[in-house]
């Protein structure tokens, strides 16, 4: 697993053409964006991203350039792993759940782990497992594999904020969880990304 990468080179180049090409997609500059989100009824970051979607037809990725640009950050941002880590991975009972996913990741090739705001990701040439914590010192492993691969997976029912790509989920009550069964799967969806 690369240490300290973030994102791997194909999701560097697509965020860059994302960014480059907002003006185009958008027809507006993203200054324009957060003076028409001062009209928007909602309060919630997801409520926003589907009014802009509604009224104004844009994009999910646009909506979250527009909706970042708009307020001040309240935390450690995309260049700052280190302190998204610290900031999610509180709870000592899920930071272990997720040191020891990591150690599976330290195993398969090429994988790159990235820290995000809500969950940390592990990705080859796109994003194929994810976990955030639970409450109670648990956590929740999303995986892109067929939940039908393993009794351990259930179907991926609730919205995620990481890639849809991953339907099939498993809770973690503790670091012995993430036994030989689940070094299984993790390489599965290796495989798949």
């Amino acid at each position: 697993m690369k240490s300290g990468a973030v994102l791997t080179e194909r999701q560097q180049k697509w965020f860059a053409t994302v960014q480059a090409n907002f003006e185009k997609a958008t027809g507006k500059p993203v200054a324009a964006w957060v003076e028409i989100m001062k009209a928007c009824p909602e309060t919630a970051p997801r409520a926003q991203a589907a009014w802009l979607k509604a009224n104004h037809g844009v994009g999910q990725n646009h909506a979250a350039q527009i909706l970042d640009a708009c307020r001040p950050s309240d935390g450690p941002g995309w260049d700052e792993p280190e302190a998204l880590r610290q900031a999610l991975w509180k709870d000592p009972g899920s930071l272990a759940i997720l040191e020891a996913i990591e150690r599976l990741a330290g195993g398969a090739d090429g994988v790159i782990s990235g820290q995000r705001k809500g969950y940390t990701s592990f990705s080859r040439a796109v994003q194929f497992a994810a976990t955030r914590p639970l409450k109670g010192g648990r956590a929740l492993l999303g995986l892109k594999l067929d939940p039908a691969v393993s009794v351990r997976l259930t179907p991926a029912l609730r919205r995620e904020s990481w890639s849809e790509r991953l339907n099939a989920v498993v809770e973690l009550d503790g670091p012995e969880q993430v036994d030989a069964e689940i070094a299984r799967l993790f390489a599965m969806a290796a495989e798949n990304g």
